[in-house]
């Protein structure tokens, strides 16, 4: 082996450690944001005026295409992308309506709010509308500013004043606003207020949550066909969309027959994976070009390098030569290029991009440490990829424990447990015995028993098989402290 391409290969792996910020949009700078974004068409459609509500679950690139969207320079840059989307014409200007640090409410002053509103939604709807008030406070005309002055001299944490002051201004919101609107229509304008991470609205606290994203979706509901200039952008986790805003009128109805749904095909998680590697680096982009793929490159100034692939098949070439061609000796260990998307698939069979981007930067980790010799042009021994998953699942399980807290307490249950279970109702029984130690205050889940079995393949941590048996897919099995027999044999 010669030391030329030891050389390079160590520049290869440093590189490709850092191919996506940790795997997390919200620890992603907004410098290196759009290097790693991938325009995925479908997605792209959140930019129509008339979409509010964009659905996916955990771990599928929400929070990423948040970003993108509510930065101005970014949002205009995406819509060479997207040929078959509805845009918006004229201007337009990307706010943030949640999380809002300083300037929004917190979990504390949430739960004794809905407490003293007996957790009306109609309060809830109200409290939204207050905020948004605070956010668009700029674009008010002096009328509304000065009719609304109370309301914008508070600070944001004060939520029962902020309610309070509101109340008492009676019409006048509506009024600001309609004028507003009819201001942004003559200049040919749009406002989008984008909300994300709601499942931080209420902590460990399933209730607060639950009424908070009610409250938000039932007052776009009620406005989104009355203002056509300012619109919403609410970004839902797939459960929590499912459980707490598809219950409303024909407004809400409408609004959830429109909404996009943040999914990802294997091509398009391949071309995102290409995307992240080709622009890491002028090395990396050069190594990919030196295999035969059948891929065109389009070149972006925004977004760099971006591939079009045909097929998530038309990538096999560049991953059998970072990799070679089989798990293990053979092909009955499994094909790599099949294998890596497999493995990152949730129970409900959704293949994720946070965690397909995590296994390559932590294989390239464990390679970089270990200087395991490999010859030319490989840069990547399954084996590690095998252990990295491992440390993936971890990760993943540990993220997942700032939406679920009481995951934590499902973990202690289930390790060491052997996977799959035989039935169903083992699996009842083992969570039936869930007791937090005497004195903790962590979190019990939202639910019990059966209901907790069937919320957990709902979201995706567990999963049925034909024949009746409970499994857990390999992106929960580590994480969760789970084992089972056979898989790929680590180095």
């Amino acid at each position: 082996m010669s030391s030329d391409w030891t050389e390079r290969r160590r520049d290869l792996l440093r590189t490709l450690q850092t191919i996506g910020g940790q795997g997390r949009a919200e620890s992603e700078s907004l410098d290196r944001l759009p290097k790693g974004y991938y325009p995925v068409p479908e997605h792209l459609r959140a930019l129509d005026p008339d979409v509010v509500l964009i659905v996916g679950p955990r771990g599928a690139g929400k929070t990423e295409t948040a970003r993108v969207l509510a930065e101005a320079r970014l949002a205009k840059a995406v819509l060479r992308h997207a040929p078959a989307v509805r845009l918006p014409s004229g201007e337009t200007d990307w706010m943030i309506g949640y999380p809002l640090q300083r300037e929004g409410f917190d979990i504390i002053g949430l739960r004794r709010f809905l407490k003293d509103v007996d957790g009306r939604v109609d309060s809830v709807r109200e409290l939204w509308f207050a905020y948004l008030i605070r956010i668009l406070q700029g674009l008010l005309d002096e009328q509304a500013r000065s009719a609304l002055r109370r309301l914008l001299e508070l600070q944001g944490g004060a939520i029962q004043e902020n309610y309070r002051a509101f109340q008492q201004a009676g019409e006048e919101p509506v009024l600001a606003f309609d004028r507003l609107d009819q201001s942004l229509e003559k200049q040919d304008r749009f406002v989008f207020i984008t909300y994300d991470e709601l499942d931080t609205l209420g902590a460990d606290d399933w209730e607060v949550t639950a009424k908070s994203i009610q409250g938000l979706v039932a007052f776009w509901a009620a406005y989104a066909r009355r203002w056509r200039r300012i619109r919403a952008k609410i970004f839902l986790r797939t459960d929590l969309y499912d459980r707490h805003a598809t219950s409303g009128g024909a407004d809400l109805a409408k609004l959830a027959a429109g909404r996009v749904e943040i999914s990802w095909s294997d091509r398009d998680l391949y071309a995102m994976l290409l995307k992240r590697i080709a622009n890491a680096s002028d090395s990396l982009y050069n190594y990919i070009k030196e295999t035969n793929l059948n891929v065109r490159w389009e070149e972006d100034l925004n977004f760099g390098h971006i591939p079009i692939l045909g097929s998530w098949r038309d990538v096999r070439p560049v991953v059998e030569r970072m990799m070679g061609p089989y798990m293990g000796a053979n092909k009955k260990k499994g094909l790599v290029y099949r294998w890596l998307l497999d493995h990152v698939r949730d129970g409900r069979g959704r293949g994720l991009p946070r965690p397909f981007v995590r296994l390559i930067e932590e294989a390239a980790r464990t390679e970089y440490s270990t200087r395991h010799p490999l010859k030319e042009p490989r840069i990547l021994d399954p084996g590690a990829v095998r252990r990295a998953l491992d440390h993936v699942s971890d990760e993943h399980v540990g993220h997942a424990l700032d939406e679920w807290p009481w995951l934590g307490l499902i973990k202690e249950r289930f390790r060491g447990e052997l996977v799959p279970w035989d039935r169903e109702r083992d699996v009842v029984q083992l969570l039936e015995r869930i007791i937090p130690s005497e004195g903790s205050a962590r979190p019990l889940p939202p639910f019990g028993g059966r209901e907790l079995v069937d919320y957990l393949v709902e979201v995706g941590i567990l999963r049925l098989r034909p024949d009746g048996r409970v499994d857990a897919p390999d992106l929960f099995l580590s994480g969760l402290g789970l084992k089972r027999k056979g898989g790929v044999r680590r180095r």
